[in-house]
C-alpha cells in the first residue's frame, strides 16, 4: 500500500502548497513518504523510528517478521532526515552504532503520558473496583502479550518470592487480543498459563485480558508494585503510566526503561531474564512499605517534571522551529509516483 499512501500525500500537498513547514514521520514506513515529500516539495522532515530493524533482528532473530530491506530503508531515511527524535539515550546509541547516524541530527524527545488520565487515586477504592483483597500484596504487569515482554520472568519471580523469600502476592497480568484471558485469541496467554500451572501459582496469578487506557488507571493504583521485564524494549510507556499513579516500578535495565526508571529513586532496575533479581526486589519492596511509598512519590514527581505531553511537546516544538528555520532545498516539480517505492531505495 505504500504507493497509494505516497500518491495520497502527494495530492494532499499539491492542494495545500505552502501550508506546511515540517513533516514529522513516525516509524520507517512513514519515513519513506517523508523522504519522498522532501525530495519533491523541499519540505524538511523529522522522524521518530519507535523501533529499529537492526535492533529487532539482533534481539528477535527469526521471530522478526519484517523484510530485510527495512534496515536499508531506515539507513536511507536517516541520511535524508533533517533531525531524528531519539526516544531515550539507548535509542540514540543504537542509531549511531547500527546506522552511523550523525550525532548532530539526534534530539532526545521521549514518549509521554497524559497527567489528567494517569494520576493517583485511593488504593482501597481502586481495589474494591477490581474486586481485589484490601490486604493482599498486588503486583501488576501491563503490556502486549508477546514473548519479548518477558512476562515469564515475572511469573518465575513469583515462584521464587514464595519459595525463597516465603512471601505471597497477587500477580495481575493485563494484556491480550480480547477482553478476557482467551488463549486461542492470544496464544502467549496459553504459554504463560502453562508456566503458572507448572509452578503451582494458579491461585496467585490472574490474567484479565486487555483493558482500555481509561481503565488502566484503576489497575495501576490498585498495585503495590508494577513489574515489567522485557529483554528488548525500544522505550516502554507503561512504566511512565505506573509512576504517574505513584506506583513504584521494577523494570528490566534495557532500552528506554533504564532511562525512565531511576534505580532506588523511583523503583528498581534489574538485569533482563533474571527472575532471582526480580524476586529479591519484590520481596524488599513489599517488606518495606514506607520505602515503597517514597519510591512511588518520587516517581510521580519525576514523570510529571519530565514526561507529560506538555513537556514532551515543548521539546518537539523546539526541534520543529530549528528545522523549519534551516535553509530549504528547493522543491522539484512533482512527478508521478509509481505503484511501489522500493525502486527508489
Amino acid at each position: 500500500y505504500m504507493g497509494d499512501f505516497a500518491r495520497y500525500m502527494h495530492a494532499w500537498l499539491l492542494q495545500r502548497r505552502g501550508r506546511y513547514d515540517v513533516v514529522h514521520a513516525n516509524f520507517f514506513m512513514s519515513g519513506l513518504i517523508a523522504r519522498d515529500i522532501k525530495e519533491r516539495f523541499g519540505i524538511p522532515f523529522v522522524i521518530t523510528f519507535h523501533a529499529l530493524g537492526a535492533v529487532r533482528q539482533l534481539y528477535q532473530g527469526a521471530e522478526d517478521r519484517f523484510p530485510k530491506e527495512r534496515v536499508r530503508y531506515e539507513a536511507a531515511i536517516i541520511h535524508e532526515a533533517d533531525a531524528i527524535f531519539a526516544e531515550c539515550p539507548q535509542d540514540a546509541k543504537d542509531l549511531m552504532a547500527f546506522y552511523g547516524a550523525p550525532g548532530a541530527k539526534l534530539r532526545l524527545v521521549p514518549c509521554g503520558f497524559d497527567p489528567e488520565q494517569f494520576k493517583p487515586m485511593d488504593r482501597p477504592m481502586a481495589r474494591r473496583a477490581l474486586g481485589l483483597s484490601p490486604s493482599e500484596p498486588v503486583v501488576l504487569h501491563v503490556g502486549r502479550m508477546v514473548p519479548r515482554k518477558g512476562i515469564d520472568t515475572v511469573i518465575e519471580a513469583m515462584a521464587r518470592l514464595r519459595d525463597q523469600h516465603h512471601m505471597r502476592a497477587r500477580l495481575v497480568i493485563v494484556g491480550g487480543e480480547s477482553d478476557d484471558d482467551d488463549p486461542v485469541r492470544t496464544p502467549e496467554i496459553g504459554r504463560l498459563k502453562a508456566i503458572v500451572q507448572a509452578r503451582g501459582l494458579t491461585e496467585e496469578v490472574t490474567f484479565v485480558g486487555r483493558r482500555r487506557p481509561a481503565q488502566l488507571r484503576v489497575f495501576y493504583n490498585a498495585a503495590d508494585l508494577f513489574v515489567t521485564t522485557p529483554w528488548y524494549e525500544p522505550f516502554g510507556i507503561t512504566p511512565l503510566e505506573a509512576m504517574a499513579c505513584a506506583t513504584p516500578v521494577i523494570g528490566a535495565s534495557v532500552g528506554g526503561i533504564k532511562y525512565t526508571v531511576r534505580h532506588k529513586e523511583t523503583g528498581y532496575l534489574v538485569p533482563p531474564s533474571n527472575p532471582a533479581a526480580v524476586a529479591l526486589y519484590m520481596a524488599h519492596a513489599l517488606s518495606h512499605p514506607i520505602e515503597c511509598r517514597a519510591l512511588g512519590e518520587r516517581g510521580l514527581r519525576w514523570v510529571r517534571a519530565m514526561f507529560t505531553w506538555d513537556a514532551v511537546s515543548d521539546l518537539a516544538v523546539r526541534v520543529y522551529e530549528e528545522v523549519a528555520g534551516a535553509p530549504r532545498k528547493a522543491g522539484t516539480q512533482p512527478a508521478a509516483i509509481p505503484n511501489t517505492l522500493s525502486s527508489k531505495f
